[in-house]
């Protein structure tokens, strides 16, 4: 199964629209995960139109539309890999073993919230923020991941880098 990975596009605070390559990828993968702040609902009837499977929760930034619409913490099995999908988990210090505590279920931690790509395994758990594709905050680049998930196994875990964006 193909995955793409994204969270925190803030359209249309930070971005008009969401980029054409997340939007292709969105198209080509199986399974899209998205870990909240949407900030509007366009975007996320958007995903929900042009992915085969969404699996999303909601953000601190998005309202009480999307928080009604969308979970806090999502929970799926994807080809025998168990992820958990959540937006916040507080501080970088010491967030693995807190996740797993708070995860014990999960072989793949989704998360967002920092804007920052994060990729750490910690015992069982594997943690795992795509950055933002709209937002890059104080990384050079903007970004979402890809991966593949079979016979219980994640795999092809891969950081996207978008171009710059063109001036308007």
């Amino acid at each position: 199964m193909r995955l793409l990975l994204t969270t925190d596009t803030h359209v249309p605070k930070r971005a008009r629209s969401l980029p054409d390559e997340l939007l292709a990828a969105v198209e080509a993968a199986d399974v899209v995960f998205h870990a909240g702040d949407w900030v509007d609902e366009a975007t996320l009837d958007l995903l929900e139109a042009r992915a085969r499977r969404l699996v999303a929760v909601h953000g601190n930034n998005d309202g009480p539309a999307l928080r009604a619409r969308l979970p806090e913490v999502a929970g799926v099995e994807v080809a025998g890999v168990r992820f958990a999908v959540v937006h916040e988990t507080g501080p970088a210090q010491g967030r693995e073993e807190r996740c797993e505590r708070r995860f014990p279920d999960a072989d793949v931690l989704v998360f967002g919230h920092s804007h920052i790509p994060w990729d750490t395994t910690s015992g069982r758990l594997r943690l795992l923020n795509p950055g933002s594709p709209t937002d890059r905050r104080r990384q050079p680049y903007r970004t979402y991941m890809t991966a593949t998930a079979d016979a219980g196994v994640l795999s092809d875990v891969a950081l996207h880098r978008l171009p710059p964006r063109s001036p308007a």
